[in-house]
């Protein structure tokens, strides 16, 4: 069993990672993907370096085990299961009281899910999403309710300027739980966006078509909610009776 050794000044060493640096393509490796705003797949990397990429795979993987790069699914909205694309951690994964609770779903999740974890985890998310939005100050705004139980949980949502066709973006630029996607980013990434569709299904808005899609933006993660673009008709008091004689049906009858 490895033990974790103090260096000079009492801090801990981290042996994964320093094992992790001993070798010059790794750290070449590291070093592209640091400089990538949106992260590179395991093919950008090969094609940089001119390495095979069965070893391209072998040293991303060795240096997400390390911690040093963190691995999601982005498809950029493109058919088919999409490849892996790294991003570098950040340098201070936030510690929360939730961290217990997410070690321990994916302790659990490989037993239970009996097949899919993204969505074995999503299901799990969505209950933790309506409470943390019950114990959230009440928002008019869905999305605001979202922002508010995603802020708690130690993210930086940041909402964007609405699509044209009537979907919102959140951008979430810092995750809590980095260390953790990186060993499992579908259970992690399908809790968070459990969380979203939990805390908008307390909200009265149905969450089932909500998107969380990694890396979806440059530093970022993109949540895409198709909220709805027309308001209720406003209420125009009581209808009116036909004249009698008249032919005119009230307003809603079935023609």
């Amino acid at each position: 069993m490895e033990t974790e050794r103090k260096g000079p000044n009492g801090e801990t060493i981290n042996t994964h990672r320093h094992r992790a640096l001993g070798s010059d393509s790794r750290v070449e490796i590291l070093g592209l993907v640091r400089a990538a705003a949106g992260g590179l797949t395991a093919a950008d990397v090969a094609a940089h370096t001119g390495q095979h990429l069965s070893t391209t795979r072998a040293h991303l993987d060795r240096l997400v085990h390390a911690g040093l790069l963190v691995k999601a699914r982005a498809s950029g909205g493109a058919p088919g299961r999409p490849a892996w694309r790294y991003r570098a951690t950040a340098a201070d994964p936030a510690p929360a009281p939730y961290r217990a609770l997410a070690t321990a779903l994916l302790d659990h999740l490989p037993g239970a899910a009996g097949g899919d974890v993204r969505e074995a985890a999503a299901r799990v998310g969505q209950d933790w999403g309506r409470r943390l939005a019950a114990v959230s100050p009440p928002q008019d705004d869905p999305v605001d309710t979202v922002s508010a139980v995603l802020t708690g949980l130690g993210f930086e949502p940041e909402r964007q300027p609405a699509q044209p066709d009537g979907a919102v973006e959140v951008h979430l630029r810092t995750c809590p739980f980095l260390e953790l996607v990186g060993q499992n980013p579908d259970a992690m990434c399908g809790l968070h966006l459990g969380v979203v569709r939990g805390a908008l299904g307390h909200h009265g808005v149905g969450g089932d078509d909500a998107v969380l899609e990694p890396f979806g933006a440059p530093h970022a993660c993109v949540i895409r909610l198709p909220l709805p673009t027309t308001a209720p008709p406003a209420d125009r008091g009581p209808a009116r009776r036909p004249a009698p004689g008249s032919s005119q049906a009230p307003p809603g009858a079935a023609g």
